[in-house]
């Protein structure tokens, strides 16, 4: 559970910092290799992953829970919020620190995506060429369609009144983004790769 919580939380601070990534590609084209460049990449890189560790740890050691019964847990995995559900004590101060954790975690990062893609669109609207707008646009299509799978299910998975959630609803939701997100990320970004686009249309044009 911590590894998987550690993971997740990574996963919501990298796409924040994609964003990023990309509002200075897009709006500072000519000073990118000097505001990303080799120090700030690995700082980033290290503080997302501390941030993660402290913040997974520090939900991870808040839970006090007492179980009675049969402890199997309704889910694929084991998630933080199904172990809730099995807890026969009150367990309104975890989910209040696991409502105040992923508002860091999720509202926070997410809030920072928007502002970036509302300068990203900004700046491609200043670009007077229809394929500098286009070619500005393909390069976050691929990072816009994992930030609303990934987020758009957290989301609704954690920032959410516990009692109003079904454990039916959430492994459906779980699927997303634990397991298909995480599938989708090598074809999706592969998708902006020549090769790979003109490999798929050989395919293509031979099974037609």
């Amino acid at each position: 559970m911590s590894v998987s919580l550690a993971l997740a939380t990574a996963e919501c601070l990298l796409l924040a910092v994609m964003a990023y990534d990309r509002v200075v590609a897009i709006s500072n084209p000519l000073h990118y290799s000097m505001v990303m460049n080799g120090p700030v990449c690995l700082w980033l890189a290290v503080t997302l992953w501390g941030v993660s560790v402290v913040l997974s740890a520090m939900l991870v050691l808040s839970l006090r829970l007492r179980f009675c019964g049969a402890n199997v847990i309704n889910h694929f995995v084991c998630e933080i919020l199904s172990l809730l559900k099995l807890a026969c004590s009150d367990t309104s101060d975890n989910e209040l620190m696991i409502l105040i954790t992923g508002i860091f975690t999720l509202l926070l990062p997410f809030g920072f995506v928007l502002l970036s893609y509302v300068r990203i669109v900004a700046a491609v609207l200043r670009i007077r060429s229809s394929q500098g707008k286009f070619k500005a646009f393909s390069t976050c299509g691929s990072h816009l369609t994992v930030v609303t799978i990934f987020y758009g299910t957290t989301i609704s998975m954690y920032i959410k009144p516990q009692s109003k959630s079904s454990p039916d609803q959430d492994k459906f939701i779980s699927v997303f983004y634990g397991a298909l997100t995480p599938m989708l990320n090598p074809l999706i970004y592969s998708l902006r790769n020549k090769d790979v686009k003109g490999a798929m249309r050989k395919v293509m044009a031979k099974m037609a």
